[in-house]
């Protein structure tokens, strides 16, 4: 690749207004699934009382949560084969995106997400020669070389931060098949 990346230059996931609207999509739908996790696991463990307040309150949101489900489901079809592989392919980036959005900055918070970002990206065809792959392996090795309770200067977060958006928006690209294939 021949032209320079600019770093002030916005990163975009989208190039037309149908892909705007296609990743507007997806993300809704992964929030209402992570959604749907939180109330299942509350149920699970019992933390929805059993008063009738709780549950006039807990069952509407199921079922609200399960119809915006259904509907978007039926909206991204062509694009999710199967909730699991869904799932499993958009949470790694955004689960690190929140971490350091969180300002989690230290090596033992940060170096497991992206253990898992980087070994999940991998399993992607063509994944080795996106250049956020090795962006991501690079910062691997920097955090690599820190002591567990080291962290990341503002300048560097905010770096790995922009790569993680910049390798993020090429494996979008990707599943678009711009990039290659998955």
């Amino acid at each position: 690749m021949s032209s320079r990346l600019n770093l002030d230059e916005e990163v975009r996931l989208y190039s037309t207004n149908a892909e705007r609207e296609k990743y507007g999509l997806l993300a809704t739908l992964f929030g209402i699934i992570v959604a749907l996790e939180y109330l299942e696991r509350a149920y699970v463990r019992d933390s929805v009382p059993a008063s009738d307040n709780a549950l006039k309150r807990y069952s509407p949101a199921c079922t609200r949560l399960l119809s915006q489900y259904k509907t978007m489901l039926k909206l991204v079809s062509d694009d999710v084969p199967s909730i699991e592989q869904f799932m499993a392919r958009y949470r790694n980036f955004i689960t690190f995106v929140d971490a350091l959005k969180l300002r989690l900055r230290a090596k033992d918070q940060l170096h497991p997400i992206l253990q898992e970002l980087v070994t999940s990206y991998a399993r992607f065809k063509g994944s080795k020669d996106w250049e956020g792959r090795s962006k991501m392996v690079g910062w691997l090795i920097t955090l690599n070389g820190m002591k567990a309770s080291e962290e990341l200067t503002e300048e560097q977060a905010r770096q790995l931060s922009f790569d993680i958006e910049h390798a993020y928006a090429e494996f979008f690209r990707s599943l678009s098949g711009k990039d290659g294939d998955t």
